[in-house]
């Protein structure tokens, strides 16, 4: 299945000059939201791992349906001060801003290996940052999952560069 053809694209939001990969479109498409789901989960079911990470908000959707398939745990990354529990923040800087994410203090165990999950990466700032805060519970961090990879914004090769190896199921040219 195209999955890209259920992707839609929505131009300037959410400012001038950014083309928004909106998967609201996949998402409530049965067949292609189960394709995306098992395409991860095939790519994925030998590894040796202990619980997906899921980045707010769209990360959510996509990690909890893989997390369910591959028999994990999950681990939700979330904007700050939406966790109610004791957690650990760390900044990063967007494609078109600044932001940062929460995670719970006992969300991982020391040593668990952990596959992080998004929708997309652009220049990779919100998945180095999620990797920064599983690595600081005392999780390994190698493998990145996402549904959709702006290459022209080279997120991929920045986690490369950090140890973690990524993986997408397609790509968009542009911004």
């Amino acid at each position: 299945m195209d999955i890209r053809s259920y992707i839609r694209t929505i131009a300037d939001y959410p400012k001038a000059g950014i083309q928004f990969r909106d998967i609201t479109t996949l998402l409530k498409d049965a067949a292609a939201f189960n394709a995306t789901i098992d395409a991860l989960a095939l790519h994925y079911a030998d590894l040796a791992l202990d619980k997906v990470v899921g980045i707010e908000a769209r990360g959510f959707v996509i990690g909890a349906a893989l997390a369910s398939k591959l028999g994990l745990g999950f681990v939700p990354v979330r904007k700050p001060g939406k966790l109610p529990g004791a957690a650990i923040s760390q900044s990063y800087a967007l494609e078109y801003g600044e932001d940062a994410l929460d995670i719970h203090l006992d969300a991982i165990a020391a040593g668990e290996h952990i596959l992080l999950i998004d929708d997309l990466i652009a220049t990779g700032g919100t998945a180095l940052a999620a990797v920064a805060l599983i690595r600081q519970l005392g999780g390994v961090v190698e493998h990145a999952g996402f549904v959709i990879d702006l290459p022209d914004l080279g997120g991929l090769q920045h986690l490369q560069a950090n140890g973690v190896q990524p993986f997408a199921l397609c790509q968009f040219e542009g911004h």
